[in-house]
Parts: C-alpha cells; sequence; structure tokens
C-alpha cells in the first residue's frame, strides 16, 4: 500500500473528523483570508474537479470503494494523505451513508465574473436566488449537457460547489463556466448589462403576454442569456419586465408550471444554439 495511505479507526485520527463536524459555510471560510474548502463526493465528481484543476487537500474512503479508479485518482496526487475507514466507523457519522464512498476534501479557487468571459458564448444561462442545492445542481448537468455555454448566479444562490450540488450536477459545476455576478448589479441590472454585450434575455415566467417557448423568433436570437428564478416565487417582477421576452412552456392537464430543474432541461433543449 502507498505510504500516503493510512487505515484509521477513528476519524478523530484524521482531519476529517473535524472537517465532518464543519457546516459548508463554515468550510468556506475555513482558510480566511486565502480561499476555504469544498468537499467532493464520488469518483465521477472528485475526477471532474481535478481534471478541471481543483487541488485535494486529502481523501476519505469507504474501504469497499477503494476500486482501481479511486487508486489511480490518489496516484495522481501521491504527497495528498489517503485515509481508509470501514463502512461502521464513517457511519457513525450522521449522514455518511449518503455518500459514494469516496469524498475529497479540495481547495476553493477563484471564480471571477468579467464580460470579457463571454465575448464568443451564444447561450448563457442567469440564475436569480435558487437556493436549493439539488435543484441547482440538475440546472447545472442539464446547462453541460445540453448545450448552454455558461451560468450566472445571483448572490441569492447557493454555492455550486456545495456537496451535494455537486454530486447532482455529476460534477458538470467543474465543466461549464460560472461566476457570481458582481456585488452591485441585481438580476434586472444584469440583464441590462448584458444587453450591452449583444445578448438578447429570456425570463421563463407565467404572465399573460408570455410567448411560447418555440417561438420563432425567439430560437432564432443570435445571443440569448436563459433566466430561471427561485423556488416557488419564480423570477423577480422587476428581472421580467427587464427581459426582452417571457416565455412559457406548454402545458396540458391542468398543470401549470415545472420544477425549476425540470424546467430549465426544457428550456435548453428548445433554446439551444442550431
Amino acid at each position: 500500500m502507498p505510504a500516503n495511505v493510512m487505515h484509521i479507526i477513528a476519524l478523530s485520527e484524521s482531519p476529517w473528523g473535524a472537517w465532518l463536524r464543519c457546516s459548508e459555510t463554515q468550510l468556506y471560510h475555513i482558510n480566511e483570508p486565502a480561499q476555504g474548502l469544498f468537499i467532493a463526493e464520488s469518483p465521477n465528481v472528485i475526477e471532474r474537479a481535478m481534471n478541471a484543476g481543483y487541488m485535494p487537500v486529502s481523501f476519505l474512503i469507504d474501504t469497499g470503494f477503494y476500486t482501481p479508479q479511486v487508486q489511480s485518482l490518489c496516484l495522481r496526487n501521491p504527497e495528498i494523505p489517503v485515509f481508509l475507514a470501514d463502512t461502521s466507523v464513517l457511519n457513525s457519522v450522521k449522514g455518511m451513508h449518503l455518500t459514494r464512498g469516496v469524498l475529497c476534501a479540495m481547495c476553493r479557487r477563484e471564480q471571477p465574473y468579467s464580460g470579457g468571459m463571454l465575448r464568443n458564448m451564444h447561450r448563457i444561462v442567469l440564475l436569480e436566488n435558487i437556493m436549493n442545492p439539488t435543484n441547482l445542481g440538475a440546472v447545472f448537468r442539464s446547462a453541460a449537457a445540453l448545450g448552454m455555454d455558461a451560468v450566472l448566479l445571483t448572490s441569492g444562490c447557493t454555492d455550486p460547489l456545495y456537496r451535494r450540488a455537486a454530486r447532482v450536477s455529476m460534477g458538470t459545476v467543474f465543466q461549464i463556466p460560472w461566476a457570481y455576478l458582481p456585488e452591485a448589479p441585481d438580476a434586472s441590472e444584469a440583464i441590462r448589462m448584458l444587453r450591452g454585450l449583444g445578448f438578447q434575455s429570456a425570463a421563463m415566467a407565467l404572465c399573460d403576454d408570455s410567448v411560447s417557448i418555440d417561438d420563432a423568433e425567439l430560437r432564432a436570437a443570435e445571443r440569448l442569456v436563459i433566466v430561471l428564478g427561485t423556488e416557488g416565487e419564480g423570477l423577480a417582477p422587476e428581472t421580467i419586465a427587464a427581459c426582452d421576452w417571457t416565455v412559457r412552456i406548454p402545458m396540458l392537464h391542468g398543470v401549470d408550471s415545472l420544477n425549476v430543474a425540470a424546467a430549465s432541461a426544457v428550456a435548453f433543449w428548445e433554446l439551444r444554439k442550431r
């Protein structure tokens, strides 16, 4: 067994005991003023994070999941400590039964926004105050799979690197460019800012003046930002008013709307750049 691999019988024997007792917000700030940490879960998510240049700090692995794939990930950074533990040890921590057997603490890095990052893009996503990590992860997965070029988030959105968000996204949060908007603009101001970069905008919302998602002019837009709002309340009225179109997905059987994650998949497929 490589020298950096250690079998532990209690989490107190490694930094993981402290890290698992930290909230995600505490991990975010743990190294201030330097960037904090996040926890990546499952081999595929960890591999995509590493491929995107995120640096691991240490691994925590259920011995039953120490597969050749996982071993190859550990060997990519042979100086990084790898802690192996039996399932019973991991199950002693509340919530650990939800994992897929492999956790990796990783260093965060800056995700700065700049208009230049959008220069050659044609389809971007703007998320307003989406707080549910599962929904956010699902939106990212659809965005990556269905041809979106980038995701922008207001400050009210949950963190794409939160463990559940990254896991639900299947690691696509590490594959598609994303950034929080600068501190000043809210979503309506961001839409006006993006208009200055040549983007038209489509608000996904239920309004009397909505156009159908298969509207020919909408689908033909050269550069388009698709705007999605928070669970329950949807987009703010001022955000809708700032957009060029308000867009609806036709529904049957008296259903009036879809979950934001499901709606995003439909919108991204229908409005992708052809």
